[in-house]
């Protein structure tokens, strides 16, 4: 059997240093009230835990791979099982040294599913990427510092 690969990955510079991004960014119970891809993210967040999400309209319950503070959050999800159609979802932020937070959010996906949902992810998936990482920008705007703490 063949493993097919995709990756989506977006970037965008946020107004705000790495912690401040992340403590919005692991803010989990807060996300239905910003985020318009990942409405729902809940567990406990620790590498080798398994979480519960609600992205895309799909529910999910993948593994934290790493949750490094102000640096790297990355999860595994699969569908069935491992190998049919699997997605290592990540955001790494890096300190641009002015005030702002480069941030790269993606995803790898594999398994032997990808070709047939190649289209969608492109499309649909990178749209909401997209759109979360808006979303992210615009909170980070509109938030009070007191707000932004970690």
């Amino acid at each position: 059997m063949i493993k097919v690969t995709f990756n989506i990955t977006t970037s965008i510079v946020l107004p705000a240093t790495p912690e401040k991004v992340w403590a919005v960014l692991t803010d989990f119970e807060n996300y239905p009230n910003w985020n318009p891809f990942v409405t729902s993210a809940a567990g406990d967040w620790a590498a080798g835990n398994t979480v519960a999400i609600t992205a895309g309209g799909m529910g999910f319950k993948p593994t934290v791979l790493k949750m490094k503070k102000a640096q790297e959050l990355r999860w595994l999800g699969s569908l069935l099982f491992r190998g049919v159609f699997d997605g290592e979802h990540y955001f790494i932020l890096r300190d641009q040294e002015n005030g702002t937070t480069l941030l790269t959010h993606g995803e790898d996906f594999s398994g032997v599913l990808v070709s047939l949902f190649k289209s969608k992810l492109n499309k649909d998936t990178k749209a909401g990427f997209i759109a979360m990482n808006e979303a992210l920008k615009e909170r980070l705007a509109t938030l009070t510092p007191s707000k932004l703490e970690y």
